[in-house]
């Protein structure tokens, strides 16, 4: 026996006369041909609209043309590209709209079609993303959270050593630092971080990951470096291990930055810092930014007004609060009680909240370090922040 085979107009014609003739509900025959409700009233409309020939498919080519441009401006676009070879459909759209206000460009869509047929684009296979494990500090406005990482290192064409660090403000991109370290220590990191207060004045947080200088593994993750910060009077946070996404706007800048500066690296060390110098004299003020609707880091960012004066403040708590001195052991003392909290902590003043019967959280300045039961010699490592 043959199969039965059933156009789909047939189908759309069974379905409308039916719901007309009143033979069945639209549910149930929306359900007998394999249609939601929503695709049987649309078939429906168009019947009353236009009769049965509505119910034929209709043509797939555009309603209106494709729009013509003159070679012209199809040979501005291409000459930028080859100018810019790393940048995409949506930035040159804005650079041609920025120099020729007064004419008409193709959309980023077209420009593209326009590079792939010339052979300037390439695909470009995107990686699945993994979505943040838990919320950071709000980035509202510049300098709310400036994000701060090494690039990795890498070697010049002469076998000499690239690693910089690298600061950018979170909320305009601008790059704020770009500069390659000898060493990636306490002392080399903190005269970049003191440099940039000097100039741009201090941000409310630094967002790092948790290799050194940035933390370490004890109480609250504080490391020299981000003991220094709240002393200055700058919050340090970390993302969760293994969470690179959570810092995401500064490690998409650092793919700019090494597929403009160094793929591949430059044949000299000397030749390799040039090119990241003017590198972020263009990322910051010729280059547009998708994220800031293609403006400029440069155009957005402004210097914050909490100006710093080089001075290193211990914390102040508020009167009437639970004070403890770390002792030269690294332990605060509670009821003849010495529990140990972080060597590095010597002679900085603790301020401990009771939430429970003899159960005490543990804050140094801003950072919570983890909670105290009375009695204990050792504090307990947070799992999350505690909850207000």
């Amino acid at each position: 026996m043959a199969w039965r085979t059933t156009k789909v107009e047939d189908q759309r014609e069974y379905l409308v006369k039916s719901y007309i003739s009143k033979l069945s509900s639209m549910s149930d025959l929306c359900k007998e041909c394999g249609v939601s409700r929503k695709t049987g009233y649309k078939w429906y409309q168009r019947y009353l609209q236009g009769g049965m020939l509505a119910l034929a498919d209709a043509s797939r080519a555009p309603i209106k043309p494709r729009k013509k441009y003159t070679e012209e401006t199809i040979q501005k676009a291409l000459k930028l590209k080859q100018e810019r070879p790393k940048y995409g459909p949506k930035k040159i759209h804005a650079i041609l709209r920025q120099k020729y206000p007064n004419e008409d460009w193709p959309s980023p869509t077209r420009l593209y079609e326009i590079f792939k047929e010339h052979y300037l684009v390439s695909s470009r296979k995107l990686k699945r993303r993994v979505p943040r494990t838990h919320p950071l500090g709000a980035v509202n406005k510049s300098n709310d959270v400036w994000c701060a990482d090494f690039k990795g290192w890498f070697l010049t064409g002469d076998r000499q050593k690239v690693e910089p660090l690298t600061i950018t403000d979170g909320f305009s991109r601008f790059v704020i630092r770009n500069q390659h370290l000898e060493r990636k220590n306490f002392e080399e990191v903190w005269k970049v971080y003191s440099d940039a207060f000097y100039e741009y004045g201090l941000p409310l947080r630094i967002r790092t990951d948790n290799g050194p200088p940035f933390a370490t593994t004890g109480a609250g993750r504080l490391s020299r470096l981000s003991i220094n910060l709240i002393k200055a009077g700058v919050t340090p946070e970390w993302i969760n291990p293994g969470h690179p996404e959570e810092n995401g706007r500064h490690e998409r800048f650092h793919r700019s930055l090494k597929y403009e500066t160094a793929s591949p690296p430059a044949a000299t060390f000397e030749e390799q810092i040039l090119r990241m110098r003017v590198f972020v004299d263009e990322y910051n003020f010729e280059r547009p930014h998708e994220s800031i609707d293609l403006q400029t880091p440069g155009s957005i960012y402004t210097p914050f007004s909490k100006s710093w004066d080089g001075q290193l403040h211990s914390p102040v708590y508020d009167e009437g609060l639970i004070l403890r001195k770390v002792g030269p052991s690294g332990c605060i003392h509670y009821k003849r009680t010495g529990c140990y909290i972080a060597q590095i902590l010597e002679g900085e003043h603790l301020r401990l909240e009771e939430f429970d019967n003899g159960r005490f959280h543990i804050f140094y300045g801003p950072v919570y370090l983890g909670a105290l039961t009375e009695g204990d010699k050792k504090l307990e490592k947070p799992k999350l922040f505690p909850k207000k």
